[in-house]
């Protein structure tokens, strides 16, 4: 399923708050993966892969298999240590990869910044990690609160990391606009004098009342 046009530029105007409200579907991932570098920004179709806990030899298959364009959304059982650094970064680069979220650590973080390179991660850690299994590669798992599979629209920054299913992303960017359109009316009335307390019909307890 081939994601709308313009979806990139629409996503990083309206952003993952946004289009979380939008959506109306529970796709928020965990709130503890943030970016490891400040400005980071993700809008990319994923790619979904499992690693086991200390072990990336996943994501060294990710990187190969994964379609030009992709983000890899990785899942490590919430084990952090240092999966991804700045030789996959590289090579992610070269593969067209544009991402990555992951549940895990990562290190390196001077060379990911100095790449421009966008990842979300659970913290950051200089242990590195073996290359001996990979539990599933490309496959739908439940990934830290909400479920992803390949070409899935992930949308990632400061606010927080939300994927929307496939069949869902079309509808999720019109509601988002029609939010955004809505949200500047509100606030251009806020300028004028106007209370959210009047705007948005709220009363005071009865104890303040």
């Amino acid at each position: 399923m081939s994601l709308p046009r313009d979806y990139q530029k629409i996503s990083k105007v309206l952003g993952s708050s946004t289009l979380y409200e939008a959506s109306g579907l529970p796709c928020a991932v965990d709130r503890q993966i943030r970016p490891v570098w400040k400005g980071a920004f993700i809008a990319a179709p994923a790619y979904p892969v499992q690693c086991s806990a200390g072990d990336n030899l996943g994501l060294h298959l990710a990187v190969a298999n994964a379609p030009r364009g992709s983000v890899l959304v990785c899942d490590t059982a919430d084990f952090v240590a240092g999966y991804w650094g700045e030789v996959l970064t590289v090579a992610a680069e070269a593969a067209g990869i544009v991402g990555l979220v992951i549940n895990g650590g990562v290190r390196d973080i001077k060379a990911l910044e100095a790449h421009s390179f966008p990842v979300f991660a659970r913290g950051i850690s200089v242990k590195g990690t073996v290359k001996a299994t990979a539990p599933s590669v490309g496959k739908p798992f439940d990934f830290s609160g909400a479920v992803v599979s390949a070409g899935d629209l992930v949308v990632a920054d400061e606010d927080g990391v939300i994927i929307i299913p496939g069949a869902a992303v079309e509808r999720t960017l019109q509601e988002g606009q029609k939010r955004a359109d809505k949200e500047a009316v509100f606030i251009s009335k806020l300028r004028e004098g106007r209370t959210t307390m009047d705007l948005m019909g709220l009363a005071y307890p009865e104890e303040h009342a």
